[in-house]
């Protein structure tokens, strides 16, 4: 097990208020929260190269301390993922794979229902493509999922009408009328630059705030991502492959051709353009 970071204060169960205290009491098996970043979003592309797992368990009541691993890839970790968890193909050199970890794992993993915060969204798929390419034998399938995000969303709306009653304390009348719905939004950013004091003002920055997350894709109907600083596709049978290296294939030039003649628009059009002729995108900033 490798200390990734300076380990973070694991609260008291008694810390966690009486419900947590019911919700742990009343397990019938251990729960382990999870939480993994990785070289991208494709688990069978992609890999694992940090895990932590906190186990809970009620026979005795007790939060274990949190065991954390970081992992060898055997794979690049394009520049914009490490961007976003910090971590550089130089930091995991000498760490152990997912194969060598993999029995280590499985025995904190097996019995016990998984928690997180959106595991079914990625979490899960990433641990079990590991699991099948290590051949540790763990069946994913049988635990319970206990997902905060899921319950999250379910139960704080994050449309227009949630968005008026949190800023302006108001209720939004004939929601999803554009009419309505045009000054309920401009009343929601009034809110906004009302409770957040460092919130920019000019509209330079708000506009870098604004199309942030965009920022991580070629084109603004995301069919192509950046990937150390170049397109690689973002959909179909080549998702996660460079478009420079597409571009330099027979056989795929001719799958660009066809895409041309298809559903691709605007910028995600242009880009497959400018790479047929040999020309490829950078992304903005140099990064």
């Amino acid at each position: 097990m490798s200390d990734a970071t300076a380990p973070t204060s694991v609260p008291q169960i008694k810390d966690l208020g009486p419900r947590f205290f019911e919700f742990v009491s009343s397990l019938e098996r251990p729960v382990v929260f999870l939480d993994i970043e990785a070289t991208g979003v494709d688990p069978q592309r992609d890999r694992i190269i940090e895990i932590s797992l906190l186990r809970v368990s009620s026979d005795p009541v007790a939060i274990e301390a949190p065991r954390t691993w970081r992992i060898n890839p055997k794979q690049r970790i394009p520049q914009e993922a490490s961007e976003i968890h910090g971590i550089y193909n130089e930091d995991l050199e000498s760490c152990p794979s997912f194969v060598e970890l993999a029995g280590e794992l499985a025995q904190v993993l097996r019995g016990a229902d998984l928690a997180g915060f959106a595991i079914s969204r990625l979490d899960l798929r990433l641990l079990k493509a590991e699991f099948a390419r290590s051949e540790v034998e763990l069946d994913l399938s049988v635990p319970r999922l206990v997902d905060a995000q899921v319950i999250f969303h379910a139960r704080e709306p994050r449309n227009l009408a949630a968005a008026v009653e949190f800023y302006c304390s108001e209720t939004l009348e004939g929601a999803h009328g554009a009419e309505a719905d045009t000054i309920a939004s401009l009343k929601v950013f009034a809110g906004q630059l009302a409770r957040y004091e460092d919130l920019p003002t000019q509209v330079g920055e708000l506009d870098e705030l604004s199309t942030a997350l965009n920022s991580a894709f070629v084109d603004l109907g995301r069919r192509f991502m950046w990937k150390d600083g170049e397109p690689a596709f973002n959909f179909g049978k080549l998702k996660g492959k460079p478009l420079r290296w597409a571009a330099g294939d027979p056989e795929h030039r001719t799958y660009l051709r066809r895409l041309l003649q298809g559903t691709l628009e605007g910028e995600a059009h242009d880009v497959v353009v400018e790479a047929l002729q040999g020309k490829i995108r950078r992304k903005p900033g140099g990064s």
